[in-house]
């Protein structure tokens, strides 16, 4: 507190403190407690409101802003996995025994594991024992021996065979189509195509590409989802005139 004024005291003179205080000054009332959460606000008095189609009719652009909001974009389709990388998926998934061909969930097993530890001659030779066994047991045409058959095709690839592993998975993706199993048999030129992709000589490149854009082509007039992905197709078209070129190359260095 501030003390007052001494009786007496002179101005500008030092007076000693007597101990005395003035009165306590008087202090502003303290401020109202801030509440913790807003009070909701009274609702909004009901009013007539004009419906959505006068609103639409005098405002055309709002009717394609609400039904872009009413009607969601619909999810992107996920791409498939498809060709090798398929082949590759299921050699590190374990083997599900199916009805019927039981028998060869253990070759598989060891034919994967084989392919896994990068024993991919002795997965070869596997695979091309297993593939004959089962086609002798349930047909060729059985979803198992043709599942076996890409994995044949896969392995083949690994092992620097190209032109083998083309012939596989052209010969699957023909018997696919006649299956009318238009995503399995589009897997299959996939893959021929990866292996025809790694075909260095331009002349036997020709000859290949030609046999595979034929059975492409087909497959792009199914309907199926080859038709949906005329990408891969044009490249392969584009890759075919590369081809030519070196191939005429080839032919006019070997003229002189």
């Amino acid at each position: 507190m501030v003390q007052g004024p001494v009786a007496g005291a002179r101005p500008g003179v030092a007076v000693a403190p007597t101990g005395e205080f003035g009165p306590a000054p008087e202090m502003p009332p303290a401020p109202e407690p801030l509440p913790l959460a807003p009070e909701p606000l009274p609702p909004a008095p009901a009013r007539a409101t004009p419906t959505a189609g006068v609103v639409f009719a005098r405002h055309p652009s709002l009717a394609a802003e609400a039904m872009a909001v009413m009607e969601p974009e619909p999810d992107p389709k996920p791409t498939p996995v498809r060709g090798f990388d398929a082949v590759a998926e299921s050699v590190l998934t374990p083997v599900v025994e199916t009805e019927g061909a039981a028998f060869l969930a253990g070759p598989v097993t060891r034919i994967n594991e084989a392919v896994k530890e990068g024993r991919i001659e002795e997965a070869a030779t596997m695979a091309e024992r297993t593939v004959a066994e089962a086609a002798r047991t349930l047909g060729p045409d059985h979803p198992e021996v043709l599942r076996l058959g890409e994995l044949s095709s896969y392995i083949a690839y690994l092992a620097g065979d190209a032109l083998r592993s083309f012939h596989l998975s052209l010969d699957l993706a023909r018997v696919r189509r006649q299956q009318r199993d238009p995503d399995a048999a589009y897997g299959n030129v996939q893959s021929a195509a990866t292996a025809w992709r790694a075909v260095r000589d331009p002349a036997q490149g020709m000859n290949l590409g030609r046999v595979l854009i034929e059975v492409w082509t087909g497959l792009v007039a199914d309907g199926g989802p080859a038709a949906d992905d005329l990408e891969q197709l044009e490249s392969a078209r584009t890759r075919m005139g590369r081809l030519a070129e070196r191939a005429r190359a080839r032919a006019g260095e070997g003229a002189t």
